[in-house]
C-alpha cells in the first residue's frame, strides 16, 4: 500500500522563548515492512539551525533544530510510503540495542501489583512464547476500552489499568508493563494509521507496542485495534516508553504558555490521485 502522510505541528508561546532546542524523530523507520519514496520535514516561520543528526541505537533517524526569540513555530511533514504486511514481525530493522535492554522500567511503565497480577492470569498455562504474547495484548485490550478523552498525556500504566479506560498512548504503556512482568521485553512504538479496524479514518498519529518473543524477534501489537501492525501503519520511531519515543521533544528557556496544535492526514496515494 503506498500511503501519503501529512503531519503538521504548530507550536505558539504567550511569551517568545529566550531560546528553543528540540529533538525530532519524524523518519519513517527503515526495515523490510516499509520503504520510504520521498520524505520531508520542514521548520516553517524560523531560521532555525538544523544540527546534529544521526541514527540511534534502535535504528531512529533523528535530528536536532536549535532557534532563538520564538514566539510560533510549525514542523511540517510530509511524504510517501510503500508499505507491506507482515503481520507484525518486524524484519531488517538495523538495531544495535540488545532486546533485554527494554526490560528495564521507565516512570509510564512502572509495574504495581495489579499489573503483576493481570500478567500472570493472562499467560497462565499458555507455553508458546508468541500465544503468550498475543494473551497479553488481548487482556489489555479487555482491561483498558480505547476510549478518546479518558486520560491525559501523563497518566500511567499503572493509573489508566486503575481507571479501566485509556488511549492508545494508555494501552501501548500497559502492554510493555505486562510484558515484562512476563519477562518479555517490550518497547513503546509511534507512527501513523491509515484507518482504524473498522475502516474508519485515522486522523493521528498513532502508538502501539513491540514485544520481544525469543526465536521469533520483535513482534508489534496493536491494543487498540485488537490486531497487528499490517500495511495500513507507517512505522517512526520507538522507546521504553511514549517520552522516550516522542516524534518531538523540547527545551524551552522562557517563560509563558505554550499552545499546541497538531494535524495529521494519512491516505492511500491512490485515491489522492483519482
Amino acid at each position: 500500500m503506498r500511503l501519503e502522510i501529512s503531519h503538521r505541528t504548530r507550536y505558539r508561546f504567550d511569551a517568545p522563548k529566550v531560546s528553543l532546542t528540540q529533538s525530532l524523530r519524524l523518519w519513517p523507520t527503515d526495515f523490510e515492512g516499509q520503504t520510504v519514496e520521498a520524505w520531508s520535514v520542514e521548520i516553517e516561520g524560523h531560521n532555525a539551525h538544523r544540527g546534529a543528526a544521526f541514527r540511534d541505537g534502535a535504528g531512529d533517524w533523528i535530528e536536532t533544530v536549535s532557534m532563538r526569540h520564538v514566539s510560533d513555530v510549525t514542523i511540517a511533514v510530509s511524504g510517501t510510503v510503500e508499505t507491506r504486511d507482515l503481520t507484525g514481525f518486524v524484519k531488517g530493522l538495523r538495531e544495535k540495542v540488545p532486546p533485554l535492554a527494554y526490560l528495564r522500567a521507565s516512570p509510564m511503565t512502572r509495574l504495581n501489583e495489579d499489573l503483576r497480577d493481570l500478567s500472570a492470569g493472562a499467560v497462565d498455562g499458555i507455553e508458546n512464547a508468541l500465544d503468550r504474547a498475543h494473551a497479553l495484548a488481548h487482556a489489555i485490550s479487555d482491561a483498558i476500552p480505547y476510549t478518546p478523552g479518558a486520560t491525559r498525556s501523563e497518566t500511567t500504566a499503572a493509573e489508566a489499568l486503575e481507571l479501566g479506560q485509556g488511549v492508545c498512548q494508555d494501552q501501548t504503556h500497559a502492554l510493555i508493563a505486562v510484558a515484562r512482568a512476563a519477562g518479555m521485553p517490550g518497547r513503546y512504538v509511534t507512527g501513523y494509521l491509515h484507518a482504524s479496524s473498522d475502516g474508519a479514518a485515522h486522523e493521528a498519529s498513532h502508538a502501539w507496542a513491540e514485544i520481544w518473543v525469543d526465536d521469533i524477534g520483535w513482534v508489534g501489537f496493536d491494543a487498540a485495534n485488537r490486531c497487528c501492525p499490517d500495511e495500513k501503519y507507517v512505522r517512526v520511531g520507538s522507546g521504553l516508553d511514549s517520552v522516550a519515543a516522542a516524534p518531538i521533544r523540547g527545551m524551552a528557556l522562557g517563560g509563558g504558555d505554550e499552545h499546541l496544535d497538531v494535524d495529521v492526514k494519512v491516505q492511500e496515494a491512490a485515491q489522492q490521485q483519482q
